[in-house]
């Protein structure tokens, strides 16, 4: 879809050159009213050179006409033979030249703090390749000792969104490939499982050792009561 050029060189001549109403101006050049009025009282966009949108091809003088012949009208964008830009495809992610270097630690941060991200999914949010990813995961990287992990969202190799929806998107794909008896969070073992409401015991050569207290009895608890149950 075509967009209008220089909205407020457009808006200056439109309020130069025509009895448009400011509605007409705004809503044909994305600005608000408030601003074509202010535009009209020389408050806002002094030095700007009114663009003629005829000789630009962007609107027609019977365009302009109809307009002005009905304030409730709306101008409409001419129809161009210029050809358009055609949008660049999605691709590798473009890294600043100052932030490659960054890569093999975000990399060890993914590895380590993400597991379940793919190599292709980490590819695509931070712009490497997989034989990086494999060498800095097996730690055959030329410079695997002085790696640091760091999250790619300090260096600025993504956003925080990205990384959650990257995050979200590999968990929820490994919940459907996890097989339903096994559980979500890592097994542990069975033997270093503590219980909550496991006493802790003492060595069998200690328990001979261990004398039990005495129950305490009445006289010991209330010694008054020693005096009480005696005849007078």
């Amino acid at each position: 879809m075509s967009r209008l050029l220089m909205p407020k060189g457009t808006a200056v001549w439109l309020v130069d050159n025509t009895t448009l109403t400011f509605p007409q101006v705004a809503d044909f050049c994305g600005l608000h009213e408030l601003e074509v009025q202010a535009i009209a009282d020389d408050e806002v966009a002094v030095g700007i050179v009114g663009q003629d949108p005829i000789s630009g091809g962007q609107l027609t003088k019977e365009e302009i006409e109809r307009c002005e012949a009905d304030p409730a009208a709306r101008l409409d964008l001419a129809e161009s033979d210029i050809p358009q830009p055609v949008v660049r495809p999605k691709g590798p992610r473009y890294t600043p030249v100052s932030k490659r270097g960054d890569k093999p630690d975000a990399i060890a941060w993914l590895v380590r703090n993400q597991p379940d991200l793919t190599d292709a999914q980490i590819g695509r949010l931070i712009g490497t390749t997989k034989p990086t990813i494999t060498a800095v995961r097996d730690r055959t990287h030329w410079n695997s000792s002085n790696l640091t992990p760091r999250s790619p969202v300090e260096v600025g190799l993504c956003t925080h969104m990205e990384l959650r929806d990257a995050a979200m998107k590999a968990a929820i794909k490994a919940a459907k490939n996890r097989p339903a008896d096994q559980p979500a969070d890592a097994v542990v073992e069975e033997d270093a499982v503590v219980e909550e409401n496991a006493e802790p015991t003492l060595p069998e050569e200690m328990m001979g050792k261990v004398e039990k207290a005495p129950e305490p009895t009445l006289e010991d608890l209330w010694p008054t009561a020693k005096n009480a149950n005696e005849p007078s």
